[in-house]
């Protein structure tokens, strides 16, 4: 076995691992029903104060989240969750700032009847606003929803455009010009003064 197969066999082993474990851990803070072999789970982390998502199972069908004490959800935090048919995340202080844009879209795909139910509490201005309705406008200037490496990225694809952009004005320039140079030189080789 060489060393590329050997590094493939233990990547492959370390993600069963981790994909075991998390399909099969219920959360401590949470009450967790099998919905029968291969269905999934119910996962019940209601009323428990929670001020943050816990890691869930990958395989949750049903999520339930409501009256706790979670003010945002971490960006990717419940991307995992290819196969939820339900969650309630209803009855959270939700603190309606650029970090709740995650959530928001995040239930726009997958419960929308979830989105209509949630509410801000802070800011002030939005207190008890249903999420569903929140605008760009509401939500401010959300200096950095992007990675910084994204951010990077973009610069420098903005000054390679503008580079380009730049390159494309002098050449059209310069065959201008040049267009007309040829026609004096042109009209001198015919002028009879010359």
């Amino acid at each position: 076995m060489n060393k590329t197969e050997f590094i493939t066999v233990v990547g492959f082993a370390i993600s069963l691992l981790f994909h075991m474990t998390q399909t099969e851990v219920c959360p401590p803070s949470c009450n967790c029903k099998s919905l029968g072999e291969m269905k999934g789970l119910h996962i019940d982390c209601s009323s428990r104060k929670l001020t943050e998502v816990p890691a869930l199972p990958v395989n949750t069908k049903r999520l339930y989240l409501q009256n706790n004490s979670l003010t945002s959800v971490p960006a990717g935090a419940l991307d995992s969750l290819r196969s939820l048919e339900e969650v309630k995340i209803f009855d959270n202080p939700w603190n309606c700032d650029c970090h709740i844009l995650y959530l928001k879209l995040w239930l726009e795909d997958i419960s929308p009847p979830s989105l209509a139910n949630t509410r801000c509490i802070t800011p002030a201005p939005m207190r008890m606003k249903p999420l569903k309705e929140l605008t760009g406008n509401e939500l401010g200037i959300c200096k950095r929803l992007l990675p910084i490496k994204h951010l990077d990225f973009f610069w420098r694809d903005l000054i390679l455009i503008a580079g380009a952009i730049i390159t494309l004005i002098l050449v059209a320039w310069a065959l201008k010009f040049s267009k007309k140079l040829v026609c004096q030189i042109n009209l001198s080789q015919y002028d009879p003064r010359g």
